[in-house]
């Protein structure tokens, strides 16, 4: 009882964030309606209007929207965020995760595959200091960036590491090292495997191939996601 009215007589709480008179669309598919938000150590603590609420710091989103992060799933920033972690184009636009990996992943790499990435650097140059697609979002993170970031290992990605450019079906024991590679992704926190099937290298890899990479990611509970071979 002592503590009841202790918090009641202390008025109304102060949240970290206080985000007022939004048009909130809360992500349940309903028609959005203006209220108030307040957050504290990063998670929502109220939601609605009506409420006095005090905040250390308050934001008027009168006019304004106000939803969930969107997931950029097809993100092409992987080397954009190593010159500017910013992610300017992304995140005025709502994005707060982007996802990696659509064929092709920054990782895993051989020194042939560094060095035709150095070739290829135009706008954006930079070292090249991991080899593993975990390495590579311990970079990230370290680095900082805007954005939260995901990757898919690109199946791609693994049989170049392999196969280099050849159009061939992997041997067995090449094959084994690329479902190793996959397996070394999952557990450095890849979501799955992605592949992009109307390009070349990409298309040179039959479906047994792709079905054996999908089994070790599987495993991690991983998904798998493809650009077609019909598309285009």
């Amino acid at each position: 009882m002592t503590l009841t009215l202790l918090l009641g007589c202390g008025g109304a709480p102060e949240y970290d964030v206080v985000i007022r008179n939004g048009a909130i669309y809360d992500g349940s598919g309903g028609a959005p309606y203006v209220g108030d938000i307040a957050i504290t150590n990063g998670r929502i603590a109220y939601l609605g209007s009506g409420q006095p609420l005090h905040g250390k710091t308050e934001i008027d989103a009168t006019g304004l929207a106000v939803a969930p992060g969107f997931i950029n799933i097809l993100s092409w920033a992987g080397e954009s965020l190593i010159q500017d972690g910013r992610s300017q184009s992304d995140i005025r636009q709502g994005v707060t995760l982007e996802v990696f990996g659509e064929g092709e992943s920054m990782g895993p790499l051989n020194p042939a595959m560094k060095e035709e990435m150095r070739a290829q650097q135009r706008d954006y140059k930079y070292e090249i200091g991991w080899t593993t697609l975990g390495e590579y979002l311990e970079f990230m993170e370290q680095k900082g960036v805007s954005t939260n970031i995901a990757s898919l290992v690109g199946a791609t990605t693994v049989r170049v590491h392999e196969l280099g450019y050849e159009d061939r079906p992997p041997t067995p024991e090449e094959l084994d090292r690329m479902k190793a590679l996959v397996r070394q992704a999952m557990e450095e926190g890849a979501l799955g495997v992605g592949s992009s099937l109307i390009y070349a290298p990409a298309f040179y890899a039959g479906t047994d191939e792709l079905i054996e990479l999908c089994k070790v990611a599987s495993e991690y509970g991983g998904i798998y996601a493809s650009h077609l071979r019909s598309e285009g």
